[in-house]
């Protein structure tokens, strides 16, 4: 007996020396990991209990995926501690560290249907543990999202908040309520998404003890409502919601608040947390810019944009986490559109190309089968504003046939309506007039892309000689643009109105119509509202005879026009103009020396619609 005993002390010495070794080698400076795995390999030769098998293996696996690019021997090892550990009681760490870096790595070689299994088998293991049962239900539901299965991702977080809840564990619950209300928001279930906010609102108003976790749940809920109005194009029901967002970040980001790790570093049902705050940070600049854009202010949105990427860029250097590619993507987004509202279409088909490099650099092309219709759809606005319609027309064709996103669809249908106005293609446009009509009168709800619904069909009328019909229009057009403070559309329809006055020889409304217009544009600055407004005040003066404001008139037109001119010059001539023939597949890389392309007419034209761009990456949790 006392010989046993020692055997078994020698071999636990053993193993403990082997894997203090590996540690070292594994700490080393450089670690020096094929020493490290050669230790760990040597406790086999001595037949280890099945625990200290399954852990070894898992080590293996772990070492190996993250110090080599030898995945299929991460595989084997990994599922080798899976079918040791699977049927042992009382070793979950080992049993779903395994699983869940198992489905890591299925991810990794685009296998989402193997991972999705692996961690549903866990799952139904692992109902005896709240803390893990939370943890792979968030993890299998962040897959379901990724892949757009949104109902099987929705219906994972109702079963984690109602496992929380038996736990008592009030602000995990929550945590899992407004993931869910996230999910809701994307698949455009308005009403189900203000139930779920109001209920996690009341919770985390009456019943989160703990004030830094309150505050972290405060700006988890608050960028849901922002997202949720801007959703809605809502842009002044927002501004309250939004001010108490951006102090809240601040309260957050202050240097007296405790580290991440302290507030959710101790028991075990906290260590969950949506983002870090330093990600938190820059969302929060996301979706200020997101609502600069749409309320028109573009000075201000490309303000918090550069502030937002020169963020992202330090926080790479820290630690380069994938959702970081995601902000910068959505970012360079709405930057893009904000050059083009400025005229600026040179700097906006550059910020094309860098969004393009952001999503080919992504693992798996992750970021660019997610964007991929996005960033057609912004190449079709650019060649739109350069007046290249046929390339336009067909950026937007592809965008529609992508996406899934009934926004996005419904704004890429809108443009196609101008460019078939603007091309003459009356069969055209109205064939998508009306099915954009069917889709959408009973069914959307988004004051912004309705205002640029009615706007369409005013610019129709307008083109139609049908003037009282788009007096009709754009004044539905005006009551929902300033319900709403949607400058852009404001303006947009004003000088169309102003235009449709003038065309009828009202030159009083005319300019009543025209001045507001006007003030608005500069405010943005809308140079392609200038452009036409300051050609219908040329008209104007002219037919009041007022030689001097005329001929201040006149200047203004010339100067915004040669502006424009000399922009689309450097357009033609820059080697991402090119982007414009990228139809399908992944986007062509565009660096090198400067094209030489024929210049198209300058009577440029720019979408007056306000686009909703992703403000909200679908990013469930972290574990600490």
């Amino acid at each position: 007996m006392s010989g046993n005993t020692t055997a078994t002390g020698s071999q636990d010495a053993c193993y403990i020396s082997l894997l203090g070794l590996a540690e070292y080698f594994r700490t080393s400076q450089p670690p020096n990991i094929k020493k490290c795995i050669q230790c760990l390999q040597a406790l086999f030769t001595f037949q280890p209990p099945s625990k200290v098998e399954a852990r070894t293996h898992l080590q293996m696996g772990q070492i190996l995926m993250v110090y080599t690019k030898n995945i299929d021997m991460a595989r084997q090892h990994l599922e080798k501690a899976w079918n040791i550990s699977e049927p042992l009681m009382n070793f979950d760490d080992v049993k779903f560290d395994t699983a869940s870096l198992l489905a890591q790595l299925h991810l990794q070689t685009d296998q989402s249907s193997q991972a999705k299994a692996m961690l549903r088998r866990a799952v139904e293991l692992s109902q005896n543990n709240v803390y893990w049962h939370c943890k792979l239900l968030l993890m299998l539901s962040q897959i379901h999202a990724n892949d757009r299965e949104y109902s099987l991702a929705s219906d994972l977080l109702a079963v984690g908040a109602e496992s929380a809840e038996e736990a008592g564990a009030t602000y995990l619950k929550v945590l899992f309520l407004l993931s869910r209300a996230m999910i809701l928001m994307i698949e455009r279930k308005t009403n189900d998404v203000l139930a779920l906010l109001n209920s996690a609102g009341a919770i985390i108003d009456n019943h989160i003890p703990n004030p830094h976790q309150k505050e972290y749940l405060k700006v988890f809920f608050l960028v849901l409502q922002v997202c949720y109005y801007l959703a809605l194009g809502q842009v002044k029901t927002v501004k309250p919601s939004l001010k108490q967002l951006q102090m809240s970040i601040q309260t957050i980001m202050a240097p007296n608040w405790p580290t991440d790790e302290v507030i959710f570093g101790t028991n075990q049902l906290e260590m969950f947390v949506w983002l870090p705050k330093e990600q938190l940070y820059v969302l929060v600049y996301l979706v200020t810019v997101s609502h600069s854009m749409m309320a028109g202010y573009m000075d201000k949105a490309q303000k918090y944009t550069e502030k937002a990427l020169t963020q992202i860029e330090k926080l790479k250097v820290q630690e380069d986490k994938p959702i970081l590619s995601v902000f910068k993507v959505i970012l360079l987004e709405h930057i893009v559109m904000c050059r083009m509202v400025m005229g600026n279409r040179e700097l906006a088909i550059r910020e094309i190309a860098a969004a393009r490099d952001v999503c080919l650099a992504a693992p798996n092309r992750s970021l660019l089968k997610r964007h991929s219709a996005q960033l057609h759809c912004l190449v079709g606005l650019y060649a739109m504003s350069i007046s290249y319609f046929e390339h336009a027309e067909r950026q937007f064709l592809v965008c529609v046939s992508e996406t899934t996103e009934r926004d996005l669809k419904l704004f890429a249908n809108l443009n196609l309506a101008i460019i078939y106005l603007r091309t003459k293609r009356d069969v055209d446009l109205k064939q998508i007039l009306d099915a954009v009509s069917t889709e959408n009168t009973h069914t959307y709800s988004s004051q912004a892309l309705m205002g640029g619904f009615y706007y369409v069909q005013g610019l129709h009328a307008f083109h139609k000689n049908s003037f009282h019909e788009a007096k009709r229009f754009l004044r539905e057009t005006l009551k929902m643009a300033n319900a709403e403070d949607l400058n852009r559309l404001t303006s947009c329809s004003l000088v169309l109105l102003s235009h449709v006055f003038l065309s009828i020889g009202n030159s009083k409304e005319s300019m009543n119509m025209v001045t507001p217009a006007m003030q608005l544009a500069s405010k943005i600055p809308d140079i392609h509202v200038q452009l036409w407004g300051s050609a219908i005040l040329k008209d104007l003066h002219r037919m009041s005879k007022d030689v001097q404001h005329e001929k201040e008139a006149y200047a203004n037109h010339v100067k915004y026009s040669e502006n424009l001119i000399a922009d689309q010059r450097k357009c033609v001539q820059s080697a991402h103009h090119e982007l414009v023939n990228w139809f399908q597949g992944e986007p062509p890389m565009t660096t090198g020396a400067l094209l030489s392309l024929p210049l198209p007419a300058a009577d440029a034209t720019t979408s007056p619609i306000p686009m909703q761009t992703q403000a909200l990456p679908t990013q469930f949790g972290q574990f600490y």
